[in-house]
């Protein structure tokens, strides 16, 4: 999975816990998790009705689920997540009403989103605010989250209220107003883009046009000798995204449901064949606008990750300020409470080195650090830049000084090498990270693994604090040992090495008198550009020693430092503590009131997810 599909799956998911753990309610970090919600970017589908909205998300989706008819068939928001999965996965989907059974007849996904729409509006012809949320799990889908909205409209119909008009735009406009939103503007090719309900609206609260792109539908459906090239080419209405044009599936595909896959097909040879729009084919169709949309969240994703970061830190203290001030009920016997609380740690200490020596599965992702991300960073390393030509001559004229060198530039070698060595750093401290980052994740599955853990969320806190705690001074201690190692190799240059280099070659010089004289240095071709290119040549080489040296001993330096210290001493600190504490102190951490337990799981959860999404946030980040 690439590092964009990985981010905006990263936020689906994000997107997905808070609404499922929004529904417990109630005390801190519930305006929290909407708040995060309202930070994470989605795409509104916005459009009059009868524009094709239905038939742009199903051909996005590439399945036939959203229910059809006439007049507002849309009477409920749909969020709809979309999940990329594997090649030769099973499409399915779920609803967040329904969070056990899994649908595979998409035929039932459209009878669910009916029965359900009905359960809130009853079969009348009202709309309401409160969303459906369905999920879809698919290899066949890019990564998004789409807001199917009702359909905007200019009257009301018999058995609608007289405010639907004002209610359907007011409910458009709670998601469409907000600055995180991307609104997809449907507008039908059979109409007036100036009469467009969608870019009416999407002027009025985007009126630069940075977060609108417009989706022009139903091409295939205007008058002979007459085509859509004004608006799609951006000469009659102007947005700063591109236009992309659509052919939705005709009423006859729709009666004989023709497969969604053969629509696609089709679409894609009405735009390589059409004389109209064969010039703009690779931009075109619901394919393309799908991968369009996915990397532009990409890109306003990145710009927002500081923010998001942010908004998860203050959450992350809300929530372990909430666990402190819900205490821990106090037990009678301070002996066998440690001994309960020390055998829940050996327990969980199990596990985890179970998770590193391979009796379970996270511990290769260490490896996979040293054997893939390591080779791949150093290889990276602009080595090129450094060593050009033009870079070699100025480092090397800035160290002979006033005085140039008169065979070997002894000066600008070392600077040359000692310029390049530094580069080793990022790469060296980058290593250190990414394993802390394995070991923190291993922490945490390891705690969750622990049955005698679930009990005491209290506990499950402080023991995953003390162990990330540990970490993080492994990783210092780490990080100290790797730079040492940079550090080393520039302090001591290998002369040897330097030594069984081919050495300059000197050229006869002959007197007046035409006799051969003692050999000289080509001094003209000290200063010229073979003799720079040699100096490059013999540092690049040295440097490749070097690289191959510290790509064996960076990993040692780790596993000694981290991984071998969190087998050794992950808990050490923590057992140190916690014997030190009287019988109330150990009481706190073994609460089993019923009431407490509950809310102090409600904010577990919750803590565990932020925990989770700041390290998934921090780890996709790293890879660029």
């Amino acid at each position: 999975m690439t590092t964009m599909e990985s981010l905006i799956g990263l936020v689906n998911r994000i997107q997905r816990a808070c609404t499922v753990l929004g529904d417990y309610g109630g005390g801190t970090g519930g305006n929290a998790f909407n708040s995060l919600w309202e930070a994470l970017p989605t795409v509104a589908v916005v459009g009059g009705q009868s524009s094709g909205k239905s038939s742009v998300l199903e051909s996005i989706v590439g399945r036939d689920f959203l229910p059809r008819g006439s007049g507002i068939v849309t009477r409920r928001p749909l969020v709809l997540q979309l999940h990329k999965t594997e090649v030769g996965t099973e499409e399915y989907a779920e609803f967040l009403h329904l969070p056990k059974r899994q649908f595979t007849d998409f035929a039932m996904v459209r009878k669910e989103i009916q029965d359900e729409t009905d359960r809130i509006t009853g079969k009348s012809k009202q709309i309401s605010p409160v969303p459906i949320h369905l999920s879809i799990f698919s290899p066949n889908v890019v990564n998004l989250t789409l807001i199917d909205l009702p359909g905007l409209t200019k009257v009301a119909v018999e058995g609608q209220p007289e405010t639907i008009v004002e209610d359907i735009e007011s409910m458009v406009r709670t998601y469409v107003d907000k600055p995180n939103c991307i609104i997809l503007a449907i507008s039908p090719a059979n109409q007036d883009i100036a009469t467009s309900d969608a870019i009416k609206l999407a002027k009025e609260v985007d009126p630069t046009g940075e977060r609108t792109f417009g989706v022009l539908t139903k091409l295939d459906l205007m008058d002979k000798g007459t085509n859509a090239l004004e608006v799609l080419e951006g000469r009659s209405y102007k947005l700063q995204h591109p236009w992309v044009g659509i052919v939705n599936r005709s009423q006859a595909d729709i009666n004989k449901n023709v497969d969604m896959m053969l629509a696609r097909r089709k679409e894609r040879e009405y735009f390589d064949t059409s004389p109209d729009y064969g010039h703009l084919a690779t931009k075109m169709g619901s394919e393309y606008l799908a991968k369009l949309l996915s990397k532009h969240l990409e890109s306003v994703i990145r710009s927002r990750i500081p923010s998001i970061l942010s908004l998860i830190n203050k959450s992350i203290e809300e929530l372990e300020r909430e666990l402190d001030r819900l205490g821990r009920p106090v037990a009678v016997d301070a002996g066998a409470q440690l001994y309960t609380i020390l055998e829940m740690c050996r327990a969980f200490d199990k596990i985890f080195k179970e998770h590193l020596d391979g009796g379970r599965p996270g511990g290769d992702r260490i490896y996979g650090v040293f054997d893939n991300q390591l080779p791949a960073a150093l290889k990276k390393l602009p080595f090129d830049r450094h060593l050009s030509l033009q870079s070699v001559k100025r480092i090397v004229s800035e160290a002979d000084g006033y005085q140039p060198h008169l065979i070997a530039p002894e000066q600008g070698y070392r600077r040359l090498i000692e310029g390049a060595l530094g580069y080793f750093r990022g790469p060296a401290e980058a290593s250190v990270d990414a394993v802390h980052f394995v070991l923190k994740e291993l922490v945490r599955k390891s705690i969750s693994e622990t049955e005698e853990l679930k009990r005491f969320p209290s506990l499950r806190v402080e023991l995953a604090a003390a162990a990330n705690s540990s970490l993080e001074k492994f990783r210092e201690e780490s990080k100290k040992s790797v730079i040492r190692l940079v550090d080393m190799e520039s302090a001591y240059l290998t002369a040897d090495f330097f030594r069984k280099l081919p050495q300059e070659i000197e050229r006869p010089v002959t007197n007046s008198r035409n006799q051969t004289a003692s050999p000289s240095p080509a001094t003209p071709d000290l200063y010229g550009d073979g003799h720079f290119r040699r100096i490059a040549s013999n540092v690049s080489a040295y440097v490749s020693m070097v690289s191959d040296t510290l790509r064996n001993t960076i990993p040692k330096a780790c596993v000694y430092c981290q991984v071998r210290q969190a087998k050794l001493a992950l808990l050490n600190y923590f057992y140190g503590q916690i014997s030190k504490r009287e019988g109330k102190q150990l009481g706190q951490l073994l609460d089993e009131d019923p009431a407490l337990m509950d809310r102090r799981l409600e904010c577990a959860k919750r803590l565990e997810l932020y925990k989770k999404a700041r390290d998934e946030i921090d780890a996709v980040a790293w890879v660029r």
